[in-house]
């Protein structure tokens, strides 16, 4: 919940429209008021945001930020699920790439068929014994080189990544009128409108 325009709506829909929700590390942030840990490359517009963000939303919003849990497990039609933001052992902040071999020890104690992460914002899939990982990428803030919104579906044992075209002009016209720096509100609408902002670090991969 961060580098938004309109972060009240978003959360009003989202509390009203999704049934079972994690805490991420910028959900985290404006509910705690606390460090989101973003890497250096996106530090200063994290922080930006998160004056403005906690600026507008009320208590109300903030205290279902600050609420939301870490983790969450269901299951469907006899497919167990297990949810987090990032990974299970540090489910605010952990950044794991999906080709990483840490998640042979993030999934080994997680009595889940499925594990659905983001954090990364680049959508994958990847098996592990009777484990599949899925992250679906995101809906905003884009780390893949693509403007679309991305997503994934769940459906008769399998699932599909997906994503879409949407008005990404619309919102950037909302970012450019936010109380935030110039180059800031450029910044951030530079991610949405390519999915990449430039000068992301060493090794040319940007965290968020």
């Amino acid at each position: 919940m961060n580098y938004g325009p309109e972060p009240g709506p978003v959360i009003d829909y989202v509390r009203g429209t999704a049934w079972l929700i994690v805490r991420g590390n910028h959900d985290h942030s404006i509910g705690f008021n606390e460090d989101p840990r973003c890497s250096s490359r996106f530090r200063e517009m994290a922080e930006a945001t998160r004056r403005y963000t906690d600026s507008v939303l009320s208590f109300s919003q903030k205290h279902f930020l600050r609420n939301l849990p870490l983790n969450a497990e269901t299951r469907r039609s006899g497919t167990r699920f297990y949810l987090c933001h990032a990974i299970p052992s540090d489910p605010l902040f952990g950044y794991c790439e999906a080709d990483s071999r840490r998640w042979l020890r993030e999934v080994e104690n997680i009595d889940a068929d499925v594990v659905l992460v983001g954090h990364t914002h680049v959508p994958a899939i990847r098996s592990l014994g009777s484990c599949t990982i899925v992250n679906p990428g995101s809906l905003g803030q884009p780390k893949t080189a693509n403007s679309e919104a991305c997503y994934a579906v769940w459906e008769d044992g399998c699932v599909e990544l997906k994503s879409f075209p949407y008005n990404v002009q619309k919102t950037t016209s909302k970012i450019r009128a936010m109380p935030l720096p110039v180059r800031l509100r450029e910044e951030l609408c530079t991610v949405l409108e390519t999915g990449n902002v430039g000068d992301s670090g060493k090794d040319g991969r940007l965290r968020p």
